[in-house]
């Protein structure tokens, strides 16, 4: 079942149980109205210390973290997390300066949403963030991507990539670096990966600062993958923080 499923049945089964922390009890509300509405059951934590006994006495499915807490910082809740779990953390902060967001995702968000914000893309995002979560990113052996006619695939296990354009597929010749830089994009798809992530899993931690790799790279897979390589549907650039691969099959 998804989202809009659970909307059209009425309120049948729980699609998830998801964690809300935040100190504000006038956005928890809020929070609480439109997710349990959806089919979700909604918990609430007032304090980094609340969030961390709910999260190691019955951990949720999804965690949505404020960073402003009264008793300490968010972002040393995703750390903690990310020392036992990967459980999908979705950040929702005031904060909407971009070393905010860098910082919250590099300590292993997976996602990162500024206040205010509509209800739509939020549902949005807990879909990739339950995807991933439920099916294992790494799992996945293949993907495409698709929309008017245009598309690629990919096949992990044969590190193959086509491109397909009305109805015919065109196997499209990667580097190695390429392949590592489009494979490690979607694994996470739908998710932002900062610089750091990218470069530290493609080229390792001694390239944490070698940002214009990122460009090249990118650059290049623009002009092999998309139909508009200066106006990219699927590549996307999150100015300052890092890269998205969206609109992969099934999402």
């Amino acid at each position: 079942m998804n989202i809009g499923d659970a909307a059209a049945a009425g309120g049948g089964a729980m699609l998830a149980r998801i964690l809300v922390v935040e100190d504000e009890l006038q956005i928890r509300r809020f929070l609480r109205t439109a997710l349990g509405s959806r089919g979700f059951e909604v918990e609430e934590a007032d304090t980094l210390a609340a969030a961390r006994l709910q999260c190691t006495a019955r951990p949720p499915d999804v965690i949505l973290l404020d960073l402003g807490l009264p008793d300490g910082d968010g972002i040393e809740l995703v750390r903690e997390v990310r020392g036992w779990s990967n459980l999908p953390i979705v950040v929702l902060s005031a904060r909407g300066q971009e070393t905010d967001k860098v910082a919250a995702l590099d300590a292993g968000a997976d996602d990162y949403l500024t206040k205010p914000f509509g209800v739509p893309e939020l549902l949005a995002r807990l879909r990739v963030a339950l995807r991933h979560a439920r099916r294992g990113a790494d799992a996945e052996a293949t993907w495409s991507w698709s929309g008017d006619g245009h598309g690629f695939r990919l096949d992990a296990t044969r590190h193959l990539c086509w491109r397909c354009e009305a109805g015919t597929e065109t196997e499209v010749r990667l580097t190695p670096t390429e392949f590592r830089v489009l494979l490690c994009l979607a694994r996470h798809h739908g998710k932002v990966l900062t610089h750091t992530q990218l470069l530290r899993e493609v080229w390792g931690p001694q390239h944490d600062g070698d940002v214009a790799y990122l460009r090249v790279y990118l650059g290049q897979l623009r002009q092999k993958l998309e139909p508009e390589p200066a106006r990219p549907r699927w590549l996307l650039t999150e100015p300052g923080v890092g890269y998205r691969l969206v609109g992969a099959d099934g999402d």
